[in-house]
């Protein structure tokens, strides 16, 4: 199992939550592997070019696009494609999320946001709030 960060997820978390996983993975036996898309498909890689890639792998992806989630095409295609998301939701639109917030409600979720990853049946979305709740969209 792959649980990619797209491009809009500042490029060190996909490491760090990886060394946090991988003995964590030894531990439980179940295989997550944290990776971040442009290291993978390239920096600025379209949508419409990595959710397939990601359909085919099995894979999540974690974003702050919140954008993916409204335009409808872009909602078909990741359905179409079996495509499991986290949409990390910003308390207001106005206000991003800073790289703190990001660790703190990624570390707050991750055993839920895991166990999701790994027994949910795709196609599926959630938004990850701040304080730590799991909603999910789909």
């Amino acid at each position: 199992m792959i649980i990619f960060t797209d491009d809009n997820i500042p490029p060190h978390l996909a490491p760090g939550f990886q060394q946090i996983q991988g003995p964590e993975s030894l531990r439980t036996g179940i295989p997550v592997e944290v990776k971040h898309i442009p290291e993978v498909f390239g920096r600025g890689c379209k949508d419409e070019d990595w959710i397939p890639e990601l359909g085919k792998l099995n894979a999540c992806v974690i974003t702050r696009d919140i954008h993916l989630n409204r335009r409808k095409h872009e909602v078909e295609l990741l359905k179409n494609h079996k495509l499991g998301v986290f949409f990390l939701k910003s308390q207001t639109k106005k206000t991003g999320l800073s790289v703190w917030q990001m660790v703190e409600m990624l570390a707050k979720t991750w055993p839920d946001l895991v166990g999701i990853a790994v027994n949910e049946k795709r196609p599926f979305g959630y938004e990850v709030h701040l304080n730590g709740k799991l909603k999910k969209l789909y």
